[in-house]
């Protein structure tokens, strides 16, 4: 397709503008998408705010934006499983499918990934993509793009609800009512888990949580969190753990409530990349620790546990902005993150 698109363009820290760019060309194995939606996630805030995360840092010109649905508009010569017109989710992380751990099926651990929006790859705040076919996921009948720019976030919550081991009759603790505290606690009631506590300090988060099915919310500005959560499991504490707040007081705090022989699941980043963890009480507890990076084999479960109604996924969003103003949008995410939990660009 010929042409140019809008694109918006990361020109400094917290300096975004939209530009012009040529349509993308497609590959035989690839798709064009229109991109509709895309999920704001913190790491684009991150990236936008400081211009980096850990050892990746932002050359700018660089374009944000991983979480996406779209429209196809063209295809390879070699995809014959999408057409044009399918509504699609993007997985975005393109792995080298050779190397041990994609052999293993656990290409989320492949050290040759090329990833929407992580430096030097740019994303998806822009009109149009061209994608690898694979790694596009039809979205069935009933679904709209919106969803599947949420695909994205619920596939790290399932993967973690899996490592975690999460099944019926279970007691959860998820500590960090963000974005993936809040896709995690879907996960975990789509899985069946009978009670699930969500400790934060934001009340809007928490009362988030609480529309999405959270039996109990913990402000822990307000009270003890440990003592709480002995009080609301009977002084048993939690059969299973899962931290995405990314501090050491919350990675401690579920060792503390954490029942003899359960699981931890660490999912949240710290700022340093470093946290302290009562070891002695772990091991006197036998816990299992699991950790979580991105997620594998993960979306077309996603999809599935959206088509059914088992996870209404549209309802973690908060606030909606348009690709023209995304300026303001991501200045906005920075400075309320208080209030808004969830944005998303609507591109198109």
């Amino acid at each position: 397709m010929d042409g140019t698109m809008k694109t918006a363009v990361m020109t400094g820290i917290e300096k975004v503008e939209i530009q012009q760019r040529p349509i993308p060309a497609i590959k035989d194995n690839e798709v064009l998408v229109k991109i509709e939606n895309v999920g704001i996630c913190g790491s684009d805030l991150h990236y936008y705010e400081s211009g980096r995360i850990g050892d990746f840092v932002v050359q700018t010109p660089f374009v944000l934006g991983h979480e996406a649905g779209g429209t196809v508009v063209d295809v390879g010569e070699n995809v014959s499983h999408l057409k044009v017109g399918d509504k699609v989710a993007l997985e975005p992380g393109k792995t080298c499918g050779e190397c041990e751990f994609c052999k293993a099926g656990k290409y989320n651990l492949c050290q040759d990934v090329v990833f929407f929006a992580t430096p030097p790859v740019d994303g998806v705040f822009q009109e149009y993509v061209a994608h690898e076919a694979a790694l596009c996921f039809k979205l069935p009948e009933g679904m709209d793009t919106v969803e599947g720019a949420l695909i994205e976030p619920l596939a790290v919550g399932f993967h973690a609800a899996i490592q975690g081991g999460a099944s019926m009759g279970q007691t959860a603790v998820i500590t960090g009512a963000g974005c993936i505290g809040l896709v995690t606690l879907l996960a975990l009631k789509a899985m069946g888990v009978s009670k699930v506590y969500v400790v934060d300090i934001m009340q809007k988060r928490l009362d988030k949580a609480l529309e999405l099915g959270a039996d109990a919310v913990i402000n822990a500005k307000e009270v003890d969190a440990v003592e709480k959560i002995m009080e609301l499991t009977g002084g048993r504490g939690c059969d299973l753990g899962i931290e995405t707040a990314g501090t050491q007081i919350t990675a401690a705090q579920l060792i503390r409530v954490a029942k003899k022989g359960s699981t931890i699941v660490y999912v949240g980043y710290s700022a340093s990349g470093e946290i302290t963890i009562p070891m002695g009480m772990a091991l006197d507890k036998e816990l299992d620790f699991k950790t979580v990076f991105r997620y594998r084999n993960i979306y077309p479960l996603a999809i599935e546990a959206i088509a059914q109604k088992k996870v209404d996924i549209k309802n973690i969003i908060t606030d909606t902005f348009e690709l023209d103003h995304i300026q303001d949008a991501l200045q906005s995410c920075v400075k309320n993150k208080d209030s808004i939990v969830k944005g998303l660009i609507r591109v198109s």
